[in-house]
């Protein structure tokens, strides 16, 4: 009889966390041994939306309206309500929560609904050095709380373990460690693309393509990039800017663009359907990462992975993949300077920027497979079930 497993996440946009969320679901649900349900609050915001891939795939997904990223008393407690109430009716032999709001929530309705095993995966922590410090108190007394109500609490990069001890957030047996799994398959053919994506964006074949994959949001560091493009175009004439990704700060950056001079240099592509981020990278010559809080930059592996060359600042994961002088180059968070060092380096050496890349998909290309996530998830799940004295599937 399969094991009945619930995964609950805040919301299911483009992005890092709901992406692994929807692998895994798609991954269990393609065995026989899990029946998997997926509850998400609404997709609201520019990023896209992954609920209609989840249901074409078959996973039974259930919308909580009331879940909603942003903290509102009221409407949380009806989100707390509501999946009390999912709970009990799904009677789920392990819960599986994603992301901060979902997460607590999550954990607090399945411990009240006494679930046998409750996991909890940090993809990254709410609580940072960028906001204020009484926000970041709740945020720390929320994933103590969270963390008291969880078995396990799963890193997607150990830079996230030692962030969350260090803030006195669940005890070291409680952690392991599994990367976030994606579909390596297409950015390994990522080449292939090339001319097309180029053509389509009108760059010419001798401009040296630098592209940033983000939502266009708070604290993912689009600005650095674009303040470094003076800069680099001074020493790199044929340098162009791929900004793939939408969200509420892109008139703003189309704004700064103009007023530093280089906006006929910057495309800003907007929201595109992850199957297609193959495709954009292709059309790169260097992939920058400036965001300032990660778990672990998913778009790093993926342009890794696709032979491109990387700068990012060394923030959270990023240095476990981004490995400086080897696999990438990596940079202090909020630098300009050295941010346009690195990328006119790399774009004067080609060659070798390109076996920094190869060298990084010769590392990671087994670690970072959607396939391998679950397996050892699914190794997880079993291990909890069994000493629960619930029978794991076989």
């Amino acid at each position: 009889m399969a094991a009945r497993i619930v995964h609950i996440i805040t919301r299911m946009v483009l992005g890092g966390a709901q992406e692994n969320t929807l692998l895994t679901c798609e991954g269990l649900h393609r065995s026989r041994r899990w029946h998997v349900t997926l509850v998400t609050g609404p997709a609201i915001g520019p990023e896209g939306e992954l609920i209609r891939r989840a249901r074409r795939c078959g996973i039974h997904t259930i919308v909580v309206p009331d879940m909603q990223r942003a903290v509102h008393p009221v409407r949380d407690a009806r989100a707390l309500a509501s999946l009390v109430s999912i709970t009990r009716r799904l009677r789920p032999d392990l819960v599986h929560t994603h992301s901060s709001k979902a997460g607590v929530l999550g954990r607090v309705a399945a411990r009240a609904c006494r679930v046998p095993a409750v996991v909890h995966t940090i993809h990254g922590l709410p609580f940072h050095p960028y906001q204020k410090a009484a926000y970041n108190a709740l945020c720390i007394a929320a994933e103590r709380l969270g963390a008291r109500c969880s078995d396990r609490l799963v890193c997607v990069a150990d830079a996230m373990r030692r962030q969350a001890l260090d803030a006195g957030v669940g005890s070291p047996h409680q952690y392991v460690t599994i990367y976030s799994g994606m579909e390596v398959d297409a950015f390994l053919e990522a080449d292939r693309h090339r001319e097309r994506a180029r053509r389509a964006f009108g760059f010419a074949e001798e401009d040296v393509v630098i592209g940033k994959i983000a939502r266009l949001f708070h604290l993912k560091g689009h600005r650095y990039v674009l303040e470094a493009a003076p800069r680099i175009i001074q020493r790199c004439p044929r340098a162009r800017f791929l900004f793939v990704g939408d969200g509420i700060l892109r008139e703003t950056l189309q704004r700064q663009a103009a007023r530093i001079g280089v906006a006929d240099r910057v495309v800003f592509a907007g929201l595109v359907d992850a199957a297609r981020i193959p495709e954009m990278i292709g059309a790169m010559d260097i992939v920058v990462h400036a965001s300032l809080r990660e778990g672990l930059p998913r778009a790093v592996v993926q342009a890794l992975l696709g032979g491109r060359a990387v700068v990012c600042y060394a923030v959270d994961g990023a240095p476990e993949v981004v490995l400086d002088g080897v696999t990438g180059r990596l940079v202090p968070p909020r630098s300009v300077e050295e941010l346009a060092d690195a990328v006119v380096e790399l774009a004067a050496d080609p060659a070798r920027a390109r076996r920094m890349a190869f060298e990084a998909r010769r590392r990671f290309t087994d670690r970072f497979r959607a396939e391998t996530m679950v397996r050892e998830l699914e190794t997880l799940y079993c291990s909890l079930l069994a000493a629960k004295s619930c029978a794991p599937p076989v």
